[in-house]
């Protein structure tokens, strides 16, 4: 069976809404959806360390890296988790597998292009294959790709929610890898 992983780190759950609305876009589909929400336990002494994960990444067809973007960036739990996966970087354990990200900030202009730039350069040091989105911005019937961001999925919330546009396109992007893996 093909498996998608996603790692992601969420505050205030606005990211990680993000993350069940892809998964549950695939609920249906023949894929196995490896989840993982990085704790603050799994790091230890500044370090990541889930040994697990890890290899179970490594049989993953597509792996989705998710974090609220804070300060011009990711945030730093989902940091520990990048710096840990240089422990697989030197043999390339990931190199193939498609990448993609999804992120959300406080505003509509708060940098959150850069936190998916920081996924990219993370994927490409793996050898991955970038997956971005290839709609243009609310310019047809399927309300995606809202603050019109080709790099990946951004979000903002209003009252706590993030935008319904937002959610679609979390689930747009699902659509989009799994016809790439399946």
């Amino acid at each position: 069976m093909k498996a998608i992983g996603i790692v992601y780190f969420s505050n205030t759950g606005i990211t990680e809404l993000l993350v069940d609305a892809f998964c549950n876009e695939l609920a249906s589909e023949p894929v196995e959806m490896i989840t993982h929400k990085i704790m603050g336990t799994e790091i230890i002494g500044g370090r990541f360390v889930n040994n697990d994960l890890m290899k179970k990444l490594q049989d993953c067809q597509a792996i989705i890296f998710a974090s609220p973007t804070y300060m011009g960036s990711v945030a730093a739990q989902f940091k520990a988790f990048a710096d840990a996966t240089s422990d697989i970087w030197s043999e390339q354990k990931l190199a193939g597998k498609i990448a993609a990200g999804m992120t959300s900030g406080g505003s509509e202009n708060g940098d959150q292009s850069e936190t998916l730039r920081y996924f990219q350069i993370l994927a490409s040091q793996h050898g991955m294959i970038w997956m971005g989105l290839d709609m243009p911005s609310n310019y047809n019937e399927l309300k995606v790709n809202r603050l019109g961001c080709q790099a990946g999925v951004i979000a903002t919330s209003k009252e706590g929610k993030p935008f319904d546009e937002d959610i679609n396109t979390a689930k747009y992007l699902a659509r989009r890898i799994y016809q790439f893996i399946k």
